[in-house]
């Protein structure tokens, strides 16, 4: 093979190298993210259940106003 050949496969391994590198740590960052927001979006839920947030209560349309 040409040599200079050989340096343009060389160069194009390096920044294929670098770019998989780039994307493995914005992958890392997104899954602990999403890990983060899971953990938040279970620790609200818990805490309008803890709050009284009753599913099974009828919604504020369907109840009587008070005045009946």
């Amino acid at each position: 093979m040409d040599e200079q050949r050989i340096i343009e496969i060389e160069t194009k391994l390096a920044h294929q190298e670098q770019m998989l590198m780039e994307l493995d740590n914005a992958l890392t960052k997104q899954q602990s993210t999403i890990m983060t927001l899971e953990q938040m979006c279970a620790s609200m839920a818990e805490r309008m259940q803890a709050l009284g947030g009753d599913e099974t209560a009828a919604p504020p349309g369907d109840e009587r106003p008070p005045h009946y």
